[in-house]
Protein backbone atom coordinates (compact mmCIF):
# COMPACT_ATOMS: atom_id res chain seq x y z
CA UNK A 1 0.00 0.00 0.00
CA UNK A 2 1.05 3.43 -0.76
CA UNK A 3 0.88 6.34 1.72
CA UNK A 4 0.62 10.19 0.71
CA UNK A 5 1.15 12.80 2.99
CA UNK A 6 0.71 16.25 1.02
CA UNK A 7 -0.44 19.85 2.24
CA UNK A 8 -4.03 20.74 0.61
CA UNK A 9 -2.64 24.16 -0.94
CA UNK A 10 0.61 22.55 -2.22
CA UNK A 11 0.68 22.16 -6.08
CA UNK A 12 3.02 20.00 -5.96
CA UNK A 13 0.72 17.45 -4.37
CA UNK A 14 -2.15 18.34 -6.50
CA UNK A 15 -0.10 17.18 -9.26
CA UNK A 16 0.88 13.96 -7.46
CA UNK A 17 -2.51 13.56 -6.76
CA UNK A 18 -3.66 13.38 -10.50
CA UNK A 19 -0.47 10.46 -10.86
CA UNK A 20 -1.86 8.15 -7.93
CA UNK A 21 -5.82 8.24 -9.25
CA UNK A 22 -4.14 7.38 -12.79
CA UNK A 23 -2.26 4.28 -11.20
CA UNK A 24 -5.07 3.52 -9.22
CA UNK A 25 -7.18 3.37 -12.32
CA UNK A 26 -4.60 1.39 -14.28
CA UNK A 27 -2.77 -0.56 -12.12
CA UNK A 28 -5.41 -1.05 -9.34
CA UNK A 29 -2.70 0.26 -6.69
CA UNK A 30 -4.66 1.85 -3.77
CA UNK A 31 -3.06 5.05 -2.26
CA UNK A 32 -4.08 6.58 1.37
CA UNK A 33 -3.91 10.31 1.53
CA UNK A 34 -3.34 11.96 4.40
CA UNK A 35 -3.19 15.73 4.57
CA UNK A 36 -0.57 17.08 7.62
CA UNK A 37 -0.68 21.14 7.18
CA UNK A 38 -3.96 21.18 8.68
CA UNK A 39 -3.75 17.79 10.34
CA UNK A 40 -1.42 17.47 13.49
CA UNK A 41 -2.19 13.64 14.06
CA UNK A 42 -1.20 13.00 10.54
CA UNK A 43 2.14 15.52 10.66
CA UNK A 44 3.56 13.06 13.70
CA UNK A 45 2.29 10.18 11.07
CA UNK A 46 4.82 11.61 8.79
CA UNK A 47 7.29 12.22 10.83
CA UNK A 48 7.33 8.87 12.03
CA UNK A 49 8.16 7.21 8.22
CA UNK A 50 10.41 10.53 7.70
CA UNK A 51 12.75 10.03 10.95
CA UNK A 52 15.37 11.91 9.88
CA UNK A 53 13.68 14.32 8.10
CA UNK A 54 15.30 13.10 5.12
CA UNK A 55 12.29 14.92 3.36
CA UNK A 56 11.35 17.52 5.49
CA UNK A 57 7.67 18.27 3.73
CA UNK A 58 5.14 17.47 0.40
CA UNK A 59 4.34 15.26 -1.10
CA UNK A 60 6.00 12.45 0.77
CA UNK A 61 4.96 9.02 -0.56
CA UNK A 62 5.46 5.74 1.71
CA UNK A 63 5.55 1.98 0.23
CA UNK A 64 4.54 0.11 3.41
CA UNK A 65 5.50 -3.17 1.16
CA UNK A 66 8.82 -2.12 0.36
CA UNK A 67 9.48 0.30 2.90
CA UNK A 68 11.17 3.02 0.44
CA UNK A 69 10.05 6.41 1.03
CA UNK A 70 9.61 9.04 -2.56
CA UNK A 71 10.15 12.59 -1.70
CA UNK A 72 8.49 15.67 -4.14
CA UNK A 73 6.61 15.46 -7.27
CA UNK A 74 8.13 12.74 -10.06
CA UNK A 75 6.74 12.18 -13.13
CA UNK A 76 3.96 9.02 -13.41
CA UNK A 77 6.73 6.65 -15.67
CA UNK A 78 9.47 7.14 -12.45
CA UNK A 79 6.48 6.84 -9.84
CA UNK A 80 5.03 3.60 -11.47
CA UNK A 81 8.83 2.05 -11.74
CA UNK A 82 9.09 2.87 -8.25
CA UNK A 83 5.83 1.62 -6.56
CA UNK A 84 7.06 -1.61 -8.77
CA UNK A 85 10.21 -1.50 -7.04
CA UNK A 86 12.45 -0.52 -10.02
Amino acid sequence: MLINFYGIECPHCIRMHTLFERLEKEEGIKTEKLEVWHDDANMKKLETYDKNGECGGVPFTVNTETGKTLCGEVEYDELKKWVKGK
